[in-house]
């Protein structure tokens, strides 16, 4: 199966411990774990960010004061998906070390679930639409070789 094409821009912004991030992060492996959640062609910019962006981002669109991993913001969705994906650098390193995975695995779920928001993907609205966008998440996951994330929670 042909993948969909991705024009992608990937932004880091002045994060701590930038270095480990870009690690985690390749172009490659970014452009790789979008596109294999994209089911239409797409144009995407990731942006990591400090707890400070992230937060301020997160109250002024979601009206939620704290920083958070993942924040999508969705522009269209067809003919081409259009997004932002904003990554919270400090918030997904300590998630990581929390649930015993790499910060590269963090990443993949987190780049992942966030391109399934852009395409209309929601969990906040059942538990029916929750347990279908894990789904999807955990084989897409699965076809990157990154394990279930939603395995022992």
């Amino acid at each position: 199966m042909a993948m969909p094409p991705l024009s992608l821009s990937l932004q880091f912004g002045r994060i701590d411990a930038l270095a480990r991030h870009r690690a985690a992060l390749p172009r490659h492996r970014v452009v790789r774990c979008i596109r294999h959640a994209l089911e239409a062609p797409g144009e995407i910019t990731v942006r990591i960010v400090d707890a400070e962006e992230g937060q301020q981002l997160n109250r002024e669109f979601r009206g939620k004061d704290y920083a958070t991993n993942v924040l999508t913001f969705d522009y269209a969705q067809s003919p081409m998906v259009m997004a932002d994906l904003v990554l919270c650098a400090p918030v997904v390193a300590r998630e990581a070390k929390e649930l015993g995975v790499t910060l590269a695995a963090h990443y993949a779920h987190l780049l992942v679930h966030g391109t399934l928001h852009a395409q209309g993907w929601d969990h906040e609205t059942g538990d029916e639409d929750a347990e279908a966008m894990e789904a999807r998440e955990i084989e897409i996951l699965a076809g990157l070789g990154v394990r279930n994330p939603y395995r022992g929670r």
